[in-house]
Parts: C-alpha cells; structure tokens; sequence
C-alpha cells in the first residue's frame, strides 16, 4: 500500500484541498493512505491560523487525509527551504512514507527537478554572488542566475506553489529520502487571490472570515461546520487584532540585539526593525515602516512572529526531534502501528509520555507549549484564553 506524504497548513482546508488528496488515490488507488505534516497554531506567511490546530486536523481527516502531524514552530514559520526541511524530515521519519505529494502551477515534475538541481550546484552559486547586490531581492537575484544557468525552466521560481515544490525537491535530495515526488496542478484561484472560483484560495477564504463576510458557500460542508462551531465557542477567528497590545509589549520589551536571533539574513535588518518598533503603534505599521524594496513582507512578517513568540526559525540543516500526533481515522491508527516499528524518531500521543524522552524532545515540546499559550490570546472571547493545555491534549482519534 502507498503511503502519500503532504505537507500542508489548511488555513483552512478547503475543496482545492480535497481536490488534492482524491486525486492521489485517483492516480495510486483507492487504498492509499495519505499523512499530512500540518503547521501548528502559526504559519508560514508569519501569521496565526485562524483556526487552531486541532480544529484544522479534524478538518483534514473529514477532508479525507488518515493521519495528521504537527509541524513544530520553528519550521512552520520559517522561510520556504526551512519550512519545506522540516516537513520532509518529519515525514520520512515515519518510515513509512513512498510519496511526496504537493500541488504546483506548473503540474510538471520536470521543470521543478531541473530548478532544484541548478540550486545545488557550484555554478549557481557562483553566477548568484555575481548577480547579487545593488538593492535587487534575494528572490529576484536567484531567479535570474537560475535564469542564466537552466533557462525557461527559472520561471518556476515566479509562482509561490512552483517555488515551495522546488524546495521539498532540495530537501529529498539533501535529506537523502528514498520518497518518491508527485507534483500535482494547483486547481482554482492563485494563492493569495481574491478571485471568484469554484476553487477559492485559503486567502480568499479568510479574509471573509475576518470580515463577516458571506464565507460558507466556500467551503465544503464539513469544514464549514466546524468553523461554525468554533465561531459559536469564541474560539475564531483567531487574528492577531486580538492581542495587538500584548505582541506590542513583547516586542517594545526587546532590546536592538535581542532583534539579531530573527534576523534570518544577518544583514543588518533588525537595526532597521528595532527602530521601526519604536517609532509605530501596531504590527502593520511596523511592516510598513521597515519594509524596502529588497525586504519583502512575507520575510518582516515572520521576523515580528518570531520575536513575539520569542522563536527563531530552525537553523540550516536542522530538524524536528519527535512526531506528534494530532489526529487519525481508522487507516491512520493502522499506520501509526506501522511506525511503532519503522519510526525514526519518537511518535508522541500522549503529550505526559514527553517527560519520559530525552532533553530536545522536552525542549521543542515545552516551547510549542508556549507558543500555544501566546495563540489563544488571539481568540474572538478572551475567555478561551486559558493557558498550559498542551500537556492535557490527545490526538483527535475518528
């Protein structure tokens, strides 16, 4: 039986979603078992989900997934190579993953292949150190040595799917992973658009959330009860507007150097971030006040989570030192019991067993306690605010 991998946030999951995990029973049959690595309570774009986990897990499995697994903090809010790190360690840790499934604007494997592939290689490097400099982007000045070195293949690294497949392609070949890549097309609207479709992106959706907006007709049914449920609990939307005061504290707290540990680049940023902080009055003026032409937004977003949560993104090479369950059906428990025997690393459903494993497993563990403390401050009724639950929470099991 195949066992298909995905690494996901399902901010929320939604029919594009769904759309993904038939079409890898479609393609490998209808037996297949699909684990999904699922970011935590905060993701990638520097944000908090705007539901929490374990609500987004039970999603996931009435979506169709089998298993679900938290992707630790320092690797869900990361840049696209670490985040992409992260998930492929995890799930070949499994030891029971054949496949690699993610969607992409290209659909093609090829493309993707030769991109990573030129990424890797001494002449890259090389014709980037070249390029490099004069006020251009990091991403713009990897794109036009790719450019140089593959030719048409570079524009991959245009779109915001191509450019992440690339990177779970870097992490297979770096992390030496006997899994087997199955690039999907992404179906519906581009990420991040507002269009209409019968696709609508996880944007699209959640901007009506948070405006009130008519959002049900955009989901699948099942997802859009349980956003009606936690809606009704007070739970969601979660947005960091909620607790505007308390990142502001945090960050108005830090001293110039303590910015430097979420300075991804090491290029000076936190200078400019530091001063940014004590010269604005909420998150969105600190982007805007630090943000130039060669620091995208999505970078400052991450950095002003990071600080707040006093997390820095993992470092180059580095991975998650358990899998944590958060969720699985009857096929999912079946395949948990396959990794009591394949597992590389500790499968953690009884969050009390961690303080029985050894000291980087308690340590990663504790911090995402924290970070779940700091998350439900951005609940709708503050009453949901209650702190210290990680350690009390068991996998959902249907």
């Amino acid at each position: 039986m195949a066992v298909v991998g995905v690494i996901a946030e399902y901010n929320p999951f939604h029919r594009g979603h769904g759309w993904q995990i038939g079409e890898v029973r479609r393609r490998l049959g209808a037996d297949t078992a699909v684990a999904v690595c699922m970011s935590g309570n905060f993701v990638q774009r520097g944000d908090f989900a705007i539901l929490d986990k374990r609500a987004r897990a039970e999603m996931a499995l009435r979506g169709g997934a089998d298993l679900v697994l938290e992707l630790p903090t320092p690797w869900a809010c990361a840049g696209a190579e670490r985040f992409a790190q992260g998930g492929v360690a995890m799930l070949a840790a499994t030891g029971a993953v054949t496949h690699l499934a993610f969607g992409c604007e290209s659909g093609a494997l090829e493309p993707l292949a030769a991109v990573a592939a030129c990424l890797e290689s001494p002449e890259y490097r090389a014709e980037l150190r070249r390029i490099a400099g004069g006020g251009m982007t990091f991403a713009a000045a990897r794109q036009a040595a790719v450019r140089t070195l593959a030719g048409d293949a570079a524009e991959c690294l245009s779109r915001p799917n191509n450019a992440l497949a690339v990177e779970y392609l870097r992490a297979l070949r770096a992390q030496g992973r006997a899994i087997e890549p199955l690039a999907l097309p992404r179906v519906g609207a581009d990420h991040d658009s507002g269009g209409e479709s019968g696709y609508p992106s996880a944007s699209a959706i959640r901007r009506k959330l948070l405006a009130g907006g008519d959002w049900r007709g955009m989901l699948p049914e099942a997802p859009a009860d349980i956003i009606s449920r936690e809606i009704e609990a007070g739970r969601a939307p979660a947005a960091m507007d909620n607790c505007l005061r308390a990142v502001l504290a945090r960050l108005r707290r830090m001293d110039e150097d303590d910015f430097r540990l979420y300075d991804g680049g090491n290029e000076g940023l936190y200078h400019r971030f530091y001063a940014a902080v004590h010269a604005a009055v909420s998150p969105e003026e600190i982007l805007e006040t630090a943000q130039t032409r060669r620091y995208p937004l999505a970078r400052l977003r991450r950095m002003l989570l990071q600080a707040y949560l006093g997390v820095p993104q993992a470092a180059q090479g580095e991975t998650p030192p358990y899998i944590r369950v958060l969720g699985a059906n009857g096929r999912g428990r079946a395949l948990l019991g396959r990794m009591r025997e394949t597992a590389s690393l500790p499968v953690i459903t009884k969050p009390g067993h961690v303080r029985r494993m050894d000291r980087e497993v308690q340590r990663v563990f504790d911090q995402e306690a924290r970070c779940t403390d700091l998350y439900v401050l951005a609940c709708p009724d503050l009453s949901q605010a209650g702190p210290e639950r990680e350690y009390a929470a068991g996998p959902l099991m249907l």
